[in-house]
């Protein structure tokens, strides 16, 4: 059966999976990372101990630990340069692994697993080149050409969330402005429902009762059940935050020309309510269009669960070697 572990890791979990060369998780682990304390030390300790009982309950050899890091991951496949939720700065987390852990050790970043997963295992099956867009908090990436994860000269491709589209718009905590994921994330949604909520807009008021009449407490799935069950300001919101996604899609497809792009990331819950505006604006931005096919947009298929079985696949018999 192969057997490998993915670990998955983000701000406020480590979540892991004895994978089998399917694709399918027959054993699964899960630690929060504690709140007082995201230190390298902490998160490695949270690593290893999910690890650990991975290996305790496999009934088999484990050929391989993959890990999806949510961050910048180095060339070289070992070096977290940066994470955004985590205290990782060049931090060498496959060599401080490995001395803890008994099997062979790779690091990549989560998008590029999750990718992986898909083309493997999920929607992207059968394609050569693919371009995922993960909508989450923000908006992460990867590209997928001739059936290799592309990760750049520095390890960092991918990070489509910091395109500019809006000169001089909203702020972005990368420090610049008017970068994609302030206009097509779920940060973005609450955003944009909070400002009419806070302005006592009738229009939000489905809304804001949803919320308990706090906007602070709004959430991203809020608004889809909202909007699912008919709500016309919810529609509207989720249907600009479409058009986005689909200016921004069209932008990767002049550079890429990907045959599709999956979307993943929570906000894609939304689904239809989110695609079928995407769609219409990915066809009326694409360059050249008319004249050139377009690439299918589609769903996820492997849900939250695509970065640690893409993670162990990688980590698997050296695939990640030759990825």
């Amino acid at each position: 059966m192969s057997l490998a572990i993915g670990i998955d890791i983000g701000g406020t979990k480590v979540a892991g999976g004895l994978v089998t060369a399917e694709g399918a998780v027959v054993g699964r682990a899960r630690r929060d990372t504690p709140h007082r304390s995201k230190s390298p030390a902490v998160v490695e300790d949270t690593i290893v101990e999910v690890v650990d009982e991975l290996l305790e309950a496999a009934d088999e050899e484990v050929v391989g630990v993959g890990i999806g890091a949510a961050g910048f991951v180095a060339a070289d496949r070992a070096t977290v340069v940066f994470a955004p939720h985590l205290s990782w700065r060049d931090e060498p987390l496959q060599a401080n692994l490995q001395r803890r852990v008994p099997v062979p050790i790779s690091v990549d970043n989560d998008a590029n697993a999750a990718v992986w997963a898909e083309w493997r295992f999920g929607a992207a099956r059968g394609e050569s080149n693919v371009v995922m867009v993960n909508l989450g908090t923000g908006i992460g990436g990867a590209l997928l050409l001739d059936g290799r994860v592309l990760r750049g000269q520095f390890g960092i491709a991918g990070e489509f969330g910091h395109m500019q589209v809006v000169p001089g718009g909203q702020r972005c905590e990368c420090g610049n402005k008017g970068c994609w994921e302030q206009y097509a994330s779920g940060n973005a949604l609450v955003r944009e429902a909070r400002s009419l909520m806070t302005a006592n807009s009738p229009l939000a008021t489905d809304l804001l009762a949803r919320a308990g009449g706090d906007p602070m407490a709004l959430t991203g799935p809020m608004i889809t059940e909202a909007a699912r069950d008919g709500d016309p300001t919810a529609t509207e919101l989720l249907t600009e935050i479409g058009h986005w996604l689909g200016v921004g899609i069209a932008n990767l497809a002049a550079a890429f020309d990907p045959g599709m792009f999956v979307i993943g990331g929570g906000v894609s819950a939304a689904g239809d309510l989110l695609l079928e505006p995407a769609t219409t604006m990915f066809r009326r931005s694409l360059t050249g269009r008319g004249y050139r096919p377009q690439a299918r947009i589609v769903l996820a298929e492997l849900g939250n669960e695509a970065g640690l079985i893409g993670a162990a696949d990688l980590a698997r018999d050296g695939a990640g070697a030759a990825a």
